[in-house]
């Protein structure tokens, strides 16, 4: 006999607790299922010394704002778990941990769709799919030309320096995390080398205030996917929440001692390979942190702001050497900060592409009643954040409410 629900949400990290909060505001019976704990990538997938990269005042779910004495701190992941821990016991969802679905699937007939557990089968009028905005570490085909006594592991199974192997780090990825991490090795004395892709650099402060607070004021973080070329998203913003926030690039990492290389191009016979590519993605770098400061000048002027003068940026070091190969015999491990795949196999629907992705607008697919919520760039930057989810929530209850399914 078939369980019967009229919404399933997968996934209880902050997205599916976002969502269960509008669901029993607005009367909605649910059920909310969680492979392991709520929020458990917030508790197993995080490096011991990351600290959120917003200030607490973007601790902000629905029902449930920052109100602490500390507001433009920087969190501990620690400090942000707490706060979903506080929020689950805020919105009381109908939640079911340990329970991971193995299939969604449609009925021919009625219509309804079915979650397939490993102990049951759930059925539903309408799904959401919450399972989290980084699903699968992305590793590339060359690193199953690693040697074998060099190790390898994603950002999300790195906890701290002394955990690696005694010998030179290899990141390739120069996001957030990629260079995070790059900084912590250093300050610990390790030799590392950065493998330095597409991303955009901004200071950390700029005229007063922390250069996000202003990127917000302008609307950047409101800007939707399809205003990009292509509709793809940006490179990532390098930031960083450790010791209050500082600036963080490529170029001070480099003065600090990490040496640069450019994308990996392939592993051979125990030698890295890269691409000549590292100082233009430097000056790109550059360039957005420019065009940043020069937005934040014209907003200032246009609405009359009181403002310090801008303080002259910091002279940044010249361009460094770079890499074009390196001998894996003196790395000790390797870690990959490439991005994250989707991991729908299980998603028996036709709502993904060729390559897996999701078929959506702000969540919205092209089977009614099937939403998916909490993605990196569903919709705007803020769709995949603590801040912002929980907009992309009601938004989805309300059309999910307005269904004639």
């Amino acid at each position: 006999m078939l369980e019967r629900h009229d919404t399933v949400v997968i996934g209880a990290g902050q997205a599916g607790l976002a969502m269960s909060y509008w669901l029993r505001d607005a009367g909605r019976e649910h059920v909310l299922l969680e492979r392991a704990r709520a929020a458990e990538r917030w508790r197993s997938e995080r490096w011991d010394s990351l600290h959120f990269q917003f200030t607490n005042r973007y601790l902000r779910l629905p029902g449930h704002e920052y109100r602490g004495p500390e507001p433009e701190n920087f969190p501990h992941c620690r400090e942000v778990l707490q706060y979903l821990d506080e929020y689950r016991s805020l919105v009381a969802p109908p939640l079911e941990e340990g329970v991971a679905a193995r299939a969604l699937e449609q009925d021919s007939v009625s219509g309804r769709f079915r979650v397939v557990t490993d102990g049951r089968t759930l059925e539903a009028r309408r799904v959401v799919i919450a399972t989290g905005p980084f699903q699968r570490p992305r590793v590339p085909a060359c690193a199953a030309a690693v040697p074998e006594r060099v190790w390898q592991l994603p950002a999300t199974r790195y906890r701290h320096p002394a955990a690696l192997p005694p010998g030179t780090v290899l990141i390739v990825g120069s996001g957030s995390s990629g260079c995070q991490i790059a900084d912590e090795l250093l300050d610990h004395g390790r030799d590392v080398v950065l493998a330095v892709g597409r991303h955009r650099r901004i200071p950390h402060r700029y005229r007063g205030r922390l250069m996000l607070d202003w990127l917000a004021d302008l609307g950047v973080l409101d800007l939707p996917i399809d205003r990009f070329p292509g509709g793809q998203p940006p490179p990532p913003i390098l930031i960083t929440g450790v010791n209050g926030g500082h600036d963080l690039n490529a170029r001070t990492l480099a003065a600090r001692g990490a040496r640069l290389a450019g994308t990996l191009r392939g592993i051979e016979s125990g030698q890295a390979h890269f691409d000549d590519d590292a100082l233009a993605r430097l000056a790109e770098a550059d360039q957005s942190a420019t065009d940043a400061c020069r937005r934040v000048d014209a907003l200032i002027t246009a609405r009359g702001l009181a403002a310090p003068a801008a303080d002259p940026e910091p002279a940044l070091p010249s361009a460094p050497a770079v890499l074009r190969s390196l001998d894996l015999r003196s790395v000790g491990a390797i870690l990959w900060c490439t991005g994250y795949d989707f991991d729908f196999d299980w998603v028996r629907l036709p709502i993904l592409d060729a390559a897996g992705r999701p078929r959506q607008r702000r969540g919205v697919t092209d089977c009614p009643g099937a939403c998916f919520l909490g993605l990196h760039w569903m919709e705007t930057f803020k769709s995949g954040t603590v801040f912002g989810v929980g907009d992309d929530a009601r938004y989805l209850c309300e059309h999910l409410a307005a269904l004639a399914v």
